[in-house]
């Protein structure tokens, strides 16, 4: 089964924020299967889903969905119960994964920096800084930038945060205030068990926001980075590490900023994706066309690898 042709169910869409990054993966997943020679199904993703996949009977699920339910466990523990084969990782690195305070639970032990941080209220924003100025505030299990706000000294939310303000603490009741790290924006893909290249966001204008990311232009992608070969290869192995950590499994995508004036002690990772985008703009096709591996084969090779965990009848 691992050499196909296979029937695969493309499951996009949903109703997160990430809903149109996703609707764009799985379409480009879809398009490369079918330029495979297998059969695709492709699945909307809404409340019906569990009777949908249950009636498209396919020999695996190419999950393509991207932030809450899709990335968070939920939509895995429904797959899981199931008995469907899917690709990328599973319910419990998924729940850990998409939490930015369960992440750093599960790595910093093990020795993976990352910014320091602590979860407070919203509603406490309104009466003084949670950190010294400058720090981030971001949902602690969005992804792709979603909602996040750095606060400066001499930024505009006001001192304290003013309540008016256009930021994060109106859509969500709790945030991460984490440590701003001065510095550049760096990226490394995972698949299977090889860390593939780093990537260096410029963004063009302001931070590496939702924006940057999926609006063509926006963003400078430097890949291989130019940087030295000590961060290279400290990137690569702290992507493949937390991969391995969390469970990972198919592709990731580990997030860094790097203070380059401070060396290697200045390296931080933010966070893992698991379930990274598939869209013309993302990092992963990216890296992996840069080491010879074109789109298609990369789908393939996520889809393989998960029929592949299915022959030794586990989801893990």
């Amino acid at each position: 089964m691992t050499h196909g042709p296979w029937h695969v169910a493309v499951l996009m869409g949903g109703w997160s924020a990430e809903r149109p990054v996703s609707l764009s993966s799985g379409e480009g997943v879809a398009k490369a299967l079918e330029s495979r020679g297998h059969t695709v199904t492709r699945i909307d993703m809404d409340r019906d889903v569990a009777a949908r996949l249950s009636e498209t009977k396919a020999d695996v699920i190419f999950n393509a969905l991207h932030g809450v339910p899709g990335e968070d466990g939920t939509v895995q523990g429904m797959m899981d119960l199931m008995g469907l084969t899917y690709t990328h990782s599973c319910l419990a690195t998924s729940v850990i994964a998409i939490d930015k305070q369960l992440t750093k639970q599960a790595l910093v032990p093990h020795g993976i920096p990352m910014p320091g941080g602590h979860i407070v209220t919203s509603e406490s924003l309104f009466a003084g800084d949670p950190l010294p100025r400058p720090y981030v505030l971001k949902p602690v299990n969005e992804g792709s930038s979603v909602g996040v706000a750095i606060v400066t000294a001499e930024g505009n939310y006001g001192n304290p945060i003013g309540r008016d303000s256009v930021g994060p603490w109106q859509d969500f009741p709790e945030l991460l205030a984490e440590s701003y790290i001065r510095g550049r924006e760096l990226t490394t893909a995972v698949l299977g068990d090889e860390a593939l290249l780093v990537t260096e966001l410029r963004p063009k204008s302001g931070f590496y926001d939702f924006d940057a990311k999926y609006t063509d232009g926006m963003t400078e992608h430097v890949c291989p980075a130019e940087i030295p070969d000590e961060i290279t290869q400290a990137c690569k192995a702290l992507a493949l590490r937390s991969h391995q950590l969390l469970g990972c499994k198919g592709a990731s995508r580990a997030d860094f900023r790097w203070d380059d004036e401070q060396g290697i002690a200045g390296l931080y990772l933010l966070e893992v994706n698991t379930q990274p985008g598939m869209t013309p703009l993302s990092l992963v096709p990216e890296q992996a066309a840069k080491l010879g591996i074109d789109y298609a084969t990369l789908v393939e090779t996520i889809v393989a690898e998960a029929l592949g965990r299915a022959g030794g009848n586990t989801h893990g």
